[in-house]
């Protein structure tokens, strides 16, 4: 729980966020994702360049799943890291992270995949009507599209948003096409804290 002065170092911050930003094309709800990541990071590329994208429904997309108890999914522990642990435990979410378990480590090896990718396969039943939260794997992001093509799992949203100089763009772009409510961003910037921080600005707001 945020101690009192933590409480108001925090909404320092944010009043600072709120008049070095000013106006934006955000609304109410998908202000505070970004603002939460921009705290997080202390990046104002997230409000500009590297700016937050929002599918239509994507806000009360992540809301609804959480609120009804869906499993949250993360490519790496680090996410998970992030997360304001308490959240889950209120809501009845279970975090699902395969990255590490040896399983996921044999798939990858006899198929020639990444661990991350393996992880997302094993993780279908978690994934179908839950939260994906990707920051650091763009396989991950990519597998996860490619089983919605082939009917395995449709998540409820897609926090899609690694950070990287190969495949993490173009990943992005095509989660930004597809037929799935998303939040992600243009560009290389992204990381685990970025997507831990959209998934506590959700938290925020149930």
């Amino acid at each position: 729980m945020q101690t009192e002065k933590g409480q108001a170092i925090e909404d320092a911050s944010m009043r600072v966020i709120e008049a070095e930003v000013g106006p934006h094309g955000y609304d109410e709800r998908q202000w505070q994702v970004v603002r939460r990541v921009i705290h997080t990071t202390a990046d104002f590329d997230f409000a500009g360049a590297n700016a937050v994208v929002f599918s239509e429904n994507a806000v009360e997309a992540g809301l609804e799943a959480l609120r009804s108890g869906r499993a949250v999914v993360t490519d790496v522990s680090a996410v998970y890291g992030g997360m304001n642990k308490r959240n889950p435990e209120l809501h009845g979410n279970q975090v699902v992270c395969r990255i590490s378990d040896p399983q996921a480590a044999r798939y990858a090896s006899e198929r020639g995949t990444t661990r991350s990718q393996a992880a997302m396969r094993m993780s279908a039943r978690e994934i179908d009507g839950g939260v994906v939260a990707v920051g650091n794997a763009p396989t991950a992001l990519l597998e996860v599209l490619r089983m919605h093509e082939e009917g395995l799992a449709r998540p409820a949203l897609v926090v899609g948003i690694p950070v990287g100089f190969i495949s993490a763009p173009e990943s992005k772009e095509e989660l930004a096409s597809a037929d799935l409510e998303h939040i992600t961003n243009s560009g290389r910037k992204g990381g685990s804290a970025v997507a831990a921080a959209i998934v506590n600005a959700l938290y925020k707001m149930i």
